[in-house]
């Protein structure tokens, strides 16, 4: 198990803003991924910036 920048019981709280889905980890870039949005929210210091300007679109 590699560490986290944040609880990872936190993720299982957290949805999508933009489709209400499910949100999984990427560890190598340290963002949660939206795979229904094709978008990837960023992680700062721990924290979880769920804000659509904030994403990064993905394929």
């Amino acid at each position: 198990m590699t560490d986290t920048p944040f609880d990872r019981r936190m993720l299982e709280a957290l949805i999508c803003p933009v489709s209400q889905g499910p949100l999984t980890y990427d560890a190598e870039r340290g963002e949660l991924v939206s795979k229904a949005a094709k978008l990837a929210f960023p992680i700062r210091d721990g924290i979880p910036i769920m804000l659509f300007s904030e994403a990064r679109q993905i394929g």
